[in-house]
């Protein structure tokens, strides 16, 4: 079971990260396709990517995540709202 609820339209992935998560579901990943993913809303949650310090999510901003790159979400205050976009 995955940590968010996740719907498609015209190719783009919006996916909802709730705040009841639990931090133990965050867990390090790699997806198989380079994505671009564009912040809809968020409030101190964070993106690390391996061997580098978080960033801040910032609502309107695209962030790049190549592919099998080993990345994880860390939990801030309310909702995390995302909409990914995958290279073909």
């Amino acid at each position: 079971m995955n940590p968010y609820n996740e719907i498609w339209f015209d190719g783009v992935k919006k996916r909802t990260f709730f705040e009841s998560v639990d931090d133990n579901e965050l867990v390090w990943h790699r997806d198989r396709k380079d994505r671009h993913v564009r912040v809809i809303e968020s409030d101190g949650w964070e993106l690390q990517s391996d061997n580098e310090l978080p960033v801040k999510l910032e609502v309107g901003k695209v962030y790049f995540i190549k592919a099998m790159q080993y990345h994880r979400i860390l939990k801030g205050n309310g909702n995390l709202v995302l909409e990914i976009r995958e290279e073909l």
